[in-house]
């Protein structure tokens, strides 16, 4: 038995008559893009707008205030003060003077007045007090060095420690210049500019001095036993006469042997050494202060070449002060008392 299937017969393209109007479709996507292009170009216009509008509102910033006067004020108060104004500090320390300061506003930038944008920082210096809040102990610490540590302690603002001269001198058996007593007490709490009074040791109260003999030495040999007495000496120089010998010590006073005060001075006369080329001899003299006690005295020689070579190291109670020499020309003498110097002069030929 066969069976016959018959495929339906399909129609043309030509012939199908579609339900919706292409052309129409063509005109509604046309208009959707042209909606849609509106859109992103509105958005883009606003994005824009809110940008221009930001920033010209920055420009034109925050709100302005005026800076209050919070000088002298504590650092809270003045904290509390500038919030109120919308206004935060830049703080920085520093010693001052008066020790009320301490914790107070000594300065601020800008100052009070100054009209400001809100959120401004503004510098405040805060006290932290003097350098030093009490008195410090001097005792069994020389004056001189107290006196230099004083000067570097205040160097930088009006000293509130200063010594009271002249200090009280009396013979003790600590060295010279050593602090006895003072006055306020240590650990004393400072309240404003003190004078201290010291009272400081003269050194032991020596017997008279033993006078050396000088007679017939060299320049060099006499002041090296100088040194060794530690005497105070007044020098002088004059020309031999008839079979003096040149260079030497002609006379002294008092004689050798001699007790001498401990005030007292000792008196040598030195004949001029022979005229040697390049060589000049003198007598450096200089009138110092009158000291309280005797102070370390050194006349070094600086040479030509620049060999340093010590003429002689004394305690000297001041006053008069004098040192031959005979050295080359150009040779520079420089004299210093307790490491400082206070004079020099350049030795030529007359």
């Amino acid at each position: 038995m066969k069976f016959k299937f018959t495929l339906p017969k399909l129609p043309k393209p030509s012939d199908i008559k579609l339900p919706i109007d292409l052309s129409k479709l063509e005109n509604i996507d046309r208009e959707h893009y042209r909606i849609a292009v509106w859109a992103v170009a509105a958005v883009v216009v606003l994005m824009l707008v809110a940008g221009l509008s930001a920033f010209f509102l920055s420009l034109r910033g925050a709100e302005e205030t005026m800076v209050p006067d919070v000088r002298g004020m504590e650092l809270a108060s003045a904290l509390v003060k500038l919030q109120d104004k919308e206004l935060y500090p830049r703080i920085s320390l520093r010693y001052t003077d008066d020790p009320k300061d301490r914790g107070r506003i000594v300065e601020q930038k800008p100052p009070s007045g100054a009209i400001v944008k809100a959120g401004r920082r503004i510098s405040l210096a805060v006290s932290r007090g003097p350098v030093v809040d009490r008195i410090e102990n001097y005792v069994g610490q020389d004056l001189n060095e107290v006196k230099i540590h004083l000067q570097t302690l205040f160097a930088s603002s009006r000293p509130l420690v200063t010594i009271k001269e002249p200090p009280v001198y009396v013979f003790d058996k600590a060295t010279a210049g050593t602090v006895l007593e003072q006055k306020p007490l240590p650990d004393t709490e400072l309240s404003g500019p003190v004078a201290l009074e010291l009272v400081v040791s003269r050194g032991p109260e020596k017997a008279k001095l033993l006078v050396p003999d000088l007679k017939g030495l060299s320049f060099a040999d006499a002041l090296l036993q100088v040194e060794k007495a530690n005497v105070p000496t007044d020098f002088s120089l004059r020309k031999a006469d008839g079979r003096e010998k040149a260079g030497v010590v002609a006379s002294q006073t008092p004689a050798a042997g001699s007790l001498l005060p401990t005030n007292g001075h000792l008196g040598v006369t030195l004949t001029l050494p022979a005229p040697e080329k390049g060589m000049v001899a003198g007598l450096f003299e200089r009138e110092l202060p009158e000291y309280p006690y005797p102070l370390r005295v050194l006349v070094e020689a600086q040479k030509p070449t620049g060999e340093r070579v010590p003429l002689i190291r004394v305690n000297h109670p001041g006053g008069k002060f004098s040192v031959p020499y005979f050295l080359p020309e150009n040779s520079v003498l420089v004299l210093t008392v307790l490491e400082r110097e206070v004079a020099r002069t350049e030795v030529r030929a007359p």
